[in-house]
């Protein structure tokens, strides 16, 4: 997937402009990378888009512990938005990412995270 339908799929499955689209996603790899471990997050940016992609290079290697409602709040302080526009935001990018990565290797990243990320 090219990253143009990326954030276009973003921006409507959020409800948003795409020009709000592009950091909410930026926002949402950033906390991801944060959340999963740095094997996982090198092994999702080796099958996204380059411009999607480089947010998921953790400063380290071992994932943080956190739960949705601190990711979203993370997403909501780095996009600059309320936590609403943030929550739905985080859904469209988890979906976009089911469509765009092959399925195995979105399961191992939702593996990696509590189950109340299902419901996202």
């Amino acid at each position: 997937m090219e990253y143009d339908e990326f954030i276009r799929l973003v921006a409507q499955r959020a409800h948003v402009p795409e020009g709000q689209a592009a950091p909410l996603t930026r926002a949402t790899m950033l906390t991801l990378a944060e959340r999963i471990t740095g094997g996982e997050a090198r092994d999702l940016a080796a099958v996204l888009p380059p411009e999607v992609a480089p947010p998921l290079v953790p400063p380290e290697d071992v994932a943080q512990k956190f739960g949705v409602d601190e990711f979203v709040r993370r997403v909501s302080e780095r996009a600059n938005t309320d936590e609403t526009v943030a929550r739905r935001a985080v859904r469209a990018v988890f979906m976009t990412l089911q469509q765009a990565v092959p399925g195995k290797e979105f399961q191992d990243v939702m593996d990696q995270l509590p189950n109340e990320f299902q419901d996202i």
